[in-house]
């Protein structure tokens, strides 16, 4: 039987977005309850921010065109704190105003306090001659009326809710979370707190993947029903997966998607629904399977630890962004020069775990293999390396930061 080739990595993604069609619905949440969510309407200013002309130093309104030289000596008329509504500006007087002050008609500059000295109870010395314009922030700089200050398919991130609730927004309309079931297989897999470590029997492993795979999961907003582990058996299979295509958008596995004698999840998913077996050309993380149990996906990721965790952040989290309506679900790339020589060549396209060290190169952890989760701890990012690359140190290297594929 002649097996099939591997599938370039960039074809399976294409095919995956292919099917990952928005889900319909969408829901209000607090501002404050935001984060992470994806914006489901465009997000438009009532207002301009600043609404006002305001300072943006403690010091003295003035008209520049009264003060052509240093050292004159002018009246305080007024006093204006942030938050007040100020007169106009007498004609041969200044202010005092502080910062975020609304700017009083008549003024064009403001002498930050630095510059000016008191000259007795009521008047002040400006030291240095200002220019119209200066220390004053316009109304609408930030924001104007009207204006799409953030679009729909935005993924939320902290300053993004700054800037919804500067524009008085204490709701806002996000997508539906997409609700994901998740199981592990393997007859092998233990719960930590279930056994003792010295008492584990041979060939038992702590589930690793069921942790990490729950955290990415809720990372990227989305609703988690944990179905533990299913025993290696075909009939406990089909359950879980039965059970689960219901009421979920997604059923997410790990282990069993290769085809050994105890890999049941092929089967299984192909009993209930449809199923694609795909041999990615990747290192780590070959074997992935996606389908559908009835109106559910389905994917299914491989058992070792960094093989799972490397496949998620490659294909099921550009997937699960792409449901949730999300305008970016790519990351971006930094070149960057190699401190390590990778000589071994690879038939597939590698992803290797490293470092950034003080020099702005990266460094790369001394154990590659897929079951090594230490590298996923130890990196800040992976090199995405061609097929039938090496790498010297000093080469450019395309780095994908851990900080993004893991937001």
């Amino acid at each position: 039987m002649t097996r099939a080739p591997l599938r370039p990595l960039d074809d399976a993604l294409a095919e995956l977005l292919a099917q990952a069609q928005p889900l319909a619905g969408m829901e209000q949440v607090r501002t404050f309850d935001a984060d992470g969510r994806v914006l489901a309407q465009d997000l438009v200013s009532q207002l301009q921010v600043p609404p006002h002309d305001n300072s943006s130093m403690d010091g003295y309104a003035v008209r520049a065109r009264e003060i052509a030289d240093e050292g004159v000596t002018l009246p305080v008329t007024q006093r204006i704190p942030a938050g007040s509504a100020p007169a106009p500006l007498a004609p041969g007087s200044v202010a005092r105003i502080f910062t975020g002050a609304p700017v009083p008609e008549g003024a064009d500059a403001i002498v930050m306090q630095e510059d000016a000295e008191a000259a007795g109870q009521d008047a002040v010395r400006i030291l240095r001659a200002p220019v119209a314009g200066q220390w004053i922030r316009r109304s609408g700089e930030d924001v104007t009326r009207g204006a799409v200050v953030l679009a729909r398919g935005h993924r939320l991130d902290p300053a993004a809710l700054g800037l919804a609730a500067s524009i008085g927004m204490d709701r806002l309309t996000v997508a539906r979370r997409p609700r994901v079931a998740l199981f592990s297989t393997g007859d092998e897999l233990v719960m930590p707190g279930d056994v003792p470590p010295q008492q584990m029997r041979p060939g038992a492993i702590y589930n690793s993947n069921r942790f990490f795979l729950q955290a990415l999961l809720r990372r990227l907003g989305c609703e988690v029903s944990d179905f533990g582990i299913v025993p290696d058996a075909r009939e406990a299979t089909v359950r879980a997966l039965d059970l689960a295509a219901g009421e979920h958008d997604l059923i997410l596995t790990s282990g069993g998607v290769s085809v050994g004698e105890e890999d049941h999840v092929k089967p299984a998913v192909q009993s209930l629904g449809t199923l694609d077996l795909w041999q990615i050309a990747i290192k780590p993380g070959k074997p992935f399977a996606h389908g559908r149990v009835r109106s559910a996906h389905f994917m299914g990721l491989p058992g070792n630890p960094v093989s799972s965790f490397v496949t998620f952040l490659l294909l099921v989290r550009p997937f699960l962004l792409k449901l949730q309506g999300a305008a970016e679900a790519g990351v971006r790339a930094m070149t960057v020069p190699a401190a390590f020589d990778w000589p071994r060549a690879d038939k597939r396209r590698e992803f290797l775990r490293v470092r950034r060290n003080a020099a702005g190169a990266v460094e790369l952890f001394a154990n590659q293999s897929s079951g090594v989760l230490t590298s996923a701890v130890w990196a800040d990012g992976l090199v995405d390396n061609p097929a039938g690359a090496t790498i010297a140190k000093g080469d450019p290297v395309r780095f994908l930061p851990l900080a993004e594929l893991l937001g």
